[in-house]
């Protein structure tokens, strides 16, 4: 587990206006400890078009391992699919489309052609779940066949 220093402003209770400095920095700041949460880097997330992790991450051949360089990489540009995201790789692509407050989420997983295992499938469908908060809709998860092109 990495921790990334962070400052955090600390309202004084009571005073809503007012702050304190809780370790020597900035006035009104503190420095992140390890009780802070942790950033998580594992699991399963579900990353829009052109998200700055898959575009920027280097070098590709490891975000992008076997089938996924050529199926998630439109002509080797990053970002015109948006991609499942399995421990910290790319494992797959997902498209989604919405009718009324319906939001259907297709996932293509790229692994193998065993289903995904059912912890793994639970995630997704936290993620699917999370879509549909973040779109105001019901998200419904179906895992097959990406059939749309590249969004460019």
């Amino acid at each position: 587990m990495v921790l990334v220093p962070v400052l955090v402003p600390v309202p004084v209770p009571g005073r809503s206006r007012r702050w304190r400095s809780r370790t020597p920095g900035p006035p009104g700041w503190w420095r992140a400890t390890r009780t802070s949460r942790p950033i998580r880097h594992g699991g399963v997330r579900l990353l829009p078009y052109f998200d700055a992790f898959a575009i920027a991450s280097q070098p590709r051949e490891r975000l992008f391992p076997g089938r996924a360089f050529e199926r998630a990489l439109a002509g080797g540009q990053a970002g015109n699919y948006p991609v499942l995201l399995v421990d910290g790789t790319v494992a797959g692509v997902w498209h989604q489309r919405r009718s009324g407050k319906r939001i259907t989420v297709t996932v293509e997983p790229l692994e193998s052609s065993e289903p995904l295992p059912a912890g793994r499938l639970r995630e997704l469908e936290d993620e699917v779940e999370r879509v549909g908060a973040i779109m105001e809709g019901r998200a419904e998860l179906t895992v097959g066949a990406v059939s749309v092109g590249a969004h460019a």
